[in-house]
């Protein structure tokens, strides 16, 4: 471990092991540590299921009728890919004009702007412009947009339709889904972007204890670890590993159900996404609900797993997400977790440390993409290029190192990567007996 590294990396949660892989794909030496046994930090999977019901503390053990404990993989976080018509789906007129407009808009060509200016017009605007009622408009901007609030309306409207653009070719790639899950849950992702890093030269060590951070000049110079220092020159982690140099930003409440159906008014689908727009009940927050099942290969035969999460806005937050409980009923078992969000106190130019976020409430991984690209920009002084990452993937030479975690780079056992290329279908669209008049639903096989 006494070596020099370009870029030390603490945590192996998602958005770590992605920026791992751009970096050793960019031709840096990386070394990657965590000080756990497992990959995927908190954006891991659980199994058995014996296990979350002693991360939860739970005094009893699962009940036979959950299968075997095996069986089950279990996301602490749950995000769906956005894969990269839905015409036939939308009956009103107006809202099918709008969408002609969104897929022929192109920035570059005014022929196609209709009187709209993408860099003056706001949303609001052009939502009047096609006469869109309150029901389409939190739909669009919350369900295919992927907006968490609606500080958007008054914004410049060129954002939003690229958003709905990505969102809408992404359907088109696969059918009935604009989304991607990995078979076995997401902790499979962290895994796969570490063994890319790896076959590009990452050295990973697992169950490695962090014992100081090491700084000269107001400047990180190394990683100190069971009496030896790794050298680096810059340093990306999450803010488990620097919490003298992260602020917290809020707090979200996940809930875990696990059922024995589908939910109800969903055409029995196997998995799907619910997204309850704030003003439907009356919060500045979305409400994400994400059902997964015995289909994905994370749950028993016949059972489902639907995860419930929101940002917390008052002091009663299980009150707060009763509403998307009521779509599960009845529930099986529920396992509560709230969580503090934490960023970043500064930027890093200084330091040279760069904090990821804390994951938040949503269910897709928009933010989460965002806090990579931010971080590569402030780490390299220029926008992430993904046609230039794939030009430099021209030379393999990796390795691994498991002298601490006694477990090669695969994780669990388990020589299968499971990543984006995983199938996916679903159907958008509906309506909870009247409850929520809007929502997002699909289906991911």
């Amino acid at each position: 471990m006494d070596e020099e590294y370009d870029v030390i990396v603490l945590g192996t949660g998602l958005t770590e092991c992605i920026l791992s892989g751009i970096m050793s794909v960019n031709g840096k030496k990386v070394l990657h540590m965590d000080r756990n046994p497992y990959y995927g930090g908190e954006s891991s999977s659980i199994t058995p299921l014996e296990e979350l019901y002693k991360r939860f503390d739970l005094p009893d053990s699962p009940p036979e009728s959950m299968g075997r404990g095996r069986d089950w993989n279990v996301d602490l976080i749950p995000k769906f890919l956005m894969a990269n018509d839905l015409m036939g789906m939308f009956e009103k007129r107006r809202f099918r004009k709008f969408l002609v407009f969104v897929a022929n808009f192109d920035e570059n060509d005014p022929k196609t702007f209709e009187g709209v200016d993408p860099k003056t017009t706001t949303m609001r605007d052009v939502y009047k412009k096609f006469d869109l009622g309150q029901d389409v408009i939190d739909f669009t901007g919350h369900a295919l947009a992927l907006y968490r609030t609606d500080d958007y309306l008054d914004q410049a409207c060129l954002e939003t339709i690229n958003r709905i653009k990505l969102y809408s070719e992404s359907l088109a790639r696969y059918g009935k889904s604009p989304y991607l899950y990995p078979l076995y849950g997401l902790g499979e992702l962290p895994q796969g972007f570490a063994r890319l890093s790896a076959i590009y030269g990452g050295t990973y060590m697992l169950n490695k204890p962090v014992e100081e951070i090491v700084m000269e000049g107001g400047r990180v110079v190394g990683v100190k670890s069971e009496g030896e220092v790794a050298r680096c020159k810059q340093l990306i982690c999450d803010p488990s590993y620097v919490q003298d140099r992260v602020r917290k930003a809020g707090q979200v409440i996940r809930v875990i159900c696990i059922l024995s159906h589908p939910i109800k008014n969903t055409n029995d689908a196997n998995s799907c996404q619910i997204i309850i727009p704030q003003n439907q009940v009356n919060r500045t927050s979305d409400i994400y609900v994400c059902m997964i099942s015995y289909a994905h290969n994370v749950a028993a035969q016949g059972k489902y797993i639907a995860i419930v999460s929101t940002t917390v806005e008052t002091s009663d937050p299980e009150a707060e997400i009763q509403p998307a409980l009521e779509l599960l009923e009845p529930i099986d078992q529920k396992f509560v977790a709230i969580s503090d969000l934490y960023e970043a106190s500064d930027d890093g130019s200084e330091s040279q440390i760069f904090c990821s976020r804390a994951y938040d409430a949503t269910t897709h991984f928009e933010t989460t993409c965002n806090d990579i690209k931010d971080i590569y920009k402030r780490m390299t002084g220029t926008d992430f290029d993904f046609e230039n990452m794939k030009r430099n993937r021209t030379t393999c030479s990796g390795r691994t190192s498991n002298e601490s975690a006694g477990a090669a780079v695969c994780g669990r056992g388990r020589s299968r990567w499971v990543g984006p290329g995983g199938r996916a279908y679903g159907v958008i669209g509906g309506k909870t007996e009247g409850k929520f008049e809007r929502f997002l639903i699909l289906e991911v096989n």
